[in-house]
């Protein structure tokens, strides 16, 4: 297998922070370093952390499924270069406020 693998669970909380309900779970191959990812995000300190680590699972989550799945129609206004587009102004935003 090439890349990372990771678990990922999803469990509802309820309104005293403590689990309610069933949880959802499920494997998700990662072509990058999901955690390494998160944590240079949160270097930059665009947003708080606990929105910049939702922000950094949820793209890397999105991008694998966009990669495997270019040739379904549903990505097709994507394929223009949009997300493509997203990612490089975030790595870039990411990069310059890092520096800063």
């Amino acid at each position: 297998m090439q890349g990372h693998q990771y678990r990922i669970t999803v469990a509802p909380l309820g309104a005293d922070g403590l689990p309610h309900g069933e949880a959802l779970a499920f494997d998700a191959p990662c072509h990058d370093d999901m955690l390494a990812v998160a944590a240079r995000l949160k270097t930059a300190a665009l947003f708080d952390d606990d929105t910049t680590t939702r922000l950094a699972v949820g793209l890397k989550l999105f991008g694998e499924v966009l990669i495997e799945q270019r040739a379904h129609p549903l990505f097709a206004p994507l394929a223009g270069g949009a997300f493509a587009d997203f990612m490089r102004g975030l790595k870039t935003a990411a990069r310059t406020a890092s520096n800063d």
